[in-house]
């Protein structure tokens, strides 16, 4: 092993294991909540539509730092291996089928069937979640790991 000499980590990129962190499975999931909490407290709002919401938000935020947002925000000892790929990419060093990959790919599962429970699977309503949940879904999958389809986010 090489010392990393200045950085306060010993991981060369900290990005591989900060979902197994102490706790992150459970701060994600009290996020959700308190998203959803919020969501409720909005008068006009009826609990089909933040069902829905929260579904629609929580894919979107997953999608976009899980499987849109490449790089590291840390100064990694790589020549610039990181910079190319995803945050999903690069969770537990590209090894498939972890403990936390299959935390975060069940975690919108259940978002989903919960909220197509609470929608009493109306129609426009499960597609919008089942739209969603295919966003974040596909990009999960292992035969597409480094995949750029048409091109989009090759930089």
């Amino acid at each position: 092993t090489r010392m990393n000499v200045g950085v306060a980590h010993s991981e060369v990129n900290p990005n591989t294991r900060v979902m197994n962190s102490r706790g992150i499975w459970l701060t994600y999931a009290l996020g959700v909540g308190v998203l959803h909490i919020v969501l409720l407290s909005i008068p006009f709002f009826s609990v089909p539509v933040v069902w829905t919401l929260t579904n629609v938000i929580h894919n979107l935020g997953m999608y976009v730092f899980m499987h849109a947002v490449k790089g590291t925000p840390f100064e990694t000892p790589d020549q610039g291996k990181a910079r190319l790929l995803t945050h999903w990419e690069q969770l537990d060093y590209g090894v498939q089928f972890t403990s936390s990959r299959k935390f975060f790919t069940i975690s919108p599962i259940i978002l989903y069937f919960l909220a197509s429970f609470y929608t009493k699977y109306d129609t426009t309503h499960f597609v919008i979640n089942t739209a969603s949940l295919l966003s974040v879904l596909i990009p999960k999958l292992p035969q597409l790991h480094g995949v750029r389809i048409l091109g989009i986010n090759k930089y």
